[in-house]
């Protein structure tokens, strides 16, 4: 055993592929009906960085596993995280800003209640709540506030509370999360279907043919019928007088016609209902004139731009009937916008489907490839951003940090999709697999070099009394926020167990949350609240040094 530790201090990158191996399957384990997913990997890099104090990672794996982590989020989440503001966005920030004052409160009770030194009080904050800025932001708050004789203990203080709060942090979390869904029997996928403008969720996608039976029909134009009912389905083509039809926006329906429609059962249904009545003829299924191909979406001046803007119909009499991003299959509409790695299902006239395939790329090679200029330009701006100080009173300042910063730029470039020649956003498998290769660096470095720390501090210092509050904290916060937030607020159990690894700003409870909802919400919970509560709680935890004095 001591030579394979010998082995591991002088060959990092083993240590780290070892800590991977353990932990990723583990995380497959299922325990009463849930797995850490990913998130094993922490536990994993705990247990072996506990052997000995130089069985770490070198800081710069978890910070480039951090950057690649929440950068790629943001791409993802940009569009979601704006939009959120135009409808609940405020509150549920408010509503994590709020919690993270009660933690500072319970901190403030608990060096009340035990005598803790304040730098002590400081460092169980930001352990708990699992914030590495936070914790330099209380370092050099002492560095400019101590008396010299004093400083060396006092800087310790903090690193100590903070080592030994930290992993109860994220099991706490993990495990409030897992009982509280068990407890509420909360269904996940019957919640995304309801967060599907969010791009959340896909929807199981039908084709229906129906007859129109309404005279009166024929007054409107496909999109006036479409904006007056609020139908979100697509119509396709049209059989009229034996004549096969491409619909689009300026068609007028007559009676007699014979329509496919695509949507949702339900919407399809509603639709049907007021057009005239549904048919067992399948109108998707004549080739003869129309045609229909899956196209891969590699090109890059159609992306970052709506529907609408890429007149398909004018130019090539074609028409968008679903988009497949991932394993989610969308109803497009004239706003949406394309993104590399969508697949487009296209009704076109069969000697124009060629060049409409052109148009678009269709090429999974171009798939593979990342835009290294646009992906390098946004991570440096992030990182840019990151070191910006911001003055804040008492002559101190703030930074986003290495996390803040590639977050906050990637939610604009995300939202934004690309400026003049430049694409901001990559194919969606290329996001899904540098997440994945960021989150597994982020927690192999975070949990071998917190291992030893937290073994070796937990009897010292006070450690019980630590550990035990730190729980308590941790615990008591999560369950108040997804009570508060479910029961009270109604926000989806989707959504808000994001929010929480948000508030928390901790990858492995967002990691174990994607695990339970098998979707996209909580990334674009965690997105909407990560920079608040990255901005509260260093300042609560600068403020916990300055009030415990």
């Amino acid at each position: 055993m001591v030579w394979f530790v010998e082995l591991l201090k002088s060959n990092p990158l083993l240590l780290l592929f070892v800590v991977a191996a353990i932990g990723y399957p583990l995380g497959r384990v299922r325990l009463f009906g849930h797995s850490l997913g990913v998130a094993a990997v922490l536990f994993a890099g705990l247990a072996i960085g506990a052997l000995d104090p130089d069985l770490k990672l070198p800081e710069v794996v978890y910070t480039l596993g951090l950057v690649l982590f929440v950068y790629t989020i943001g791409l993802s989440s940009g569009a979601g995280f704006f939009a959120s503001f135009q409808r609940k966005g405020v509150r549920d920030n408010l509503l994590i800003v709020g919690m993270l004052m009660v933690a500072a409160l319970a901190v403030a009770g608990v060096q009340y209640a035990f005598g803790l030194r304040p730098t002590l009080a400081a460092g169980l904050f930001a352990g708990s709540l699992t914030n590495t800025p936070a914790l330099a932001a209380v370092l050099e708050q002492i560095k400019t506030i101590a008396p010299a004789d004093a400083r060396d203990q006092l800087l310790t203080d903090p690193v100590i509370g903070y080592s030994i709060a930290y992993p109860i942090g994220v099991i706490g979390m993990i495990v409030t999360m897992a009982t509280l869904q068990r407890i509420w029997r909360v269904d996940y996928t019957s919640e995304a279907q309801g967060l599907r403008d969010l791009g959340a969720m896909g929807q199981k996608l039908v084709n229906r043919t129906v007859r129109i039976t309404r005279p009166e029909i024929s007054l409107l134009t496909v999109d006036e019928l479409l904006r007056a009912k609020q139908w979100r389905v697509i119509f396709g083509r049209t059989l009229r007088n034996g004549q096969m039809m491409l619909v689009d926006g300026v068609t007028h329906l007559q009676q007699g016609d014979l329509v496919s429609l695509i949507g949702t059962e339900g919407e399809i249904a509603e639709a049907a209902a007021f057009l005239g009545e549904m048919t067992d003829e399948r109108l998707e299924l004549d080739r003869s004139k129309l045609d229909f191909r899956r196209i891969f979406v590699s090109n890059p001046r159609v992306v970052g731009r709506p529907l609408r803007e890429l007149q398909l119909p004018q130019r090539y009499g074609a028409l968008v009937t679903r988009v497949r991003r991932g394993d989610m299959e969308l109803l497009p509409h004239g706003e949406m916008v394309l993104e590399l790695g969508d697949r487009v299902r296209v009704v076109a006239l069969r000697d124009r489907m060629d060049e409409v395939s052109d148009f678009f790329g269709d090429s999974y090679r171009a798939l593979s490839e990342i835009d290294i200029l646009t992906f390098s330009l946004g991570l440096a701006m992030g990182l840019l951003l990151g070191m910006i100080p911001f003055p804040l009173p008492g002559d101190t300042t703030f930074r986003l940090g290495v996390a803040g910063g590639p977050l906050v730029m990637a939610l604009i470039l995300g939202a934004r999709e690309r400026t003049g020649p430049l694409v901001w956003n990559i194919p969606y498998s290329a996001n899904l697999t540098l997440r994945q290769i960021g989150l597994v660096l982020f927690l192999a470095g975070v949990g071998t070099r917190s291992g030893y720390a937290f073994v070796s501090t937990f009897s010292q210092s006070g450690g019980v009394v630590l550990f035990i509050a730190g729980a308590l904290i941790t615990c008591g916060v999560a369950f108040l926020t997804l009570w508060i937030g479910h029961k009270l607020l109604h926000i989806p159990m989707s959504l808000l167990i994001g929010m929480l690894a948000g508030l928390q700003t901790q990858p492995a409870v967002l990691a174990f949350a994607l695990e339970q909802t098998k979707n996209d919400a909580p990334n674009i919970g965690y997105a909407t609240v990560y920079p608040m509560a990255m901005i509260a709680k260093i300042l609560l935890a600068q403020a916990l040094i300055l009030f415990l004095r």
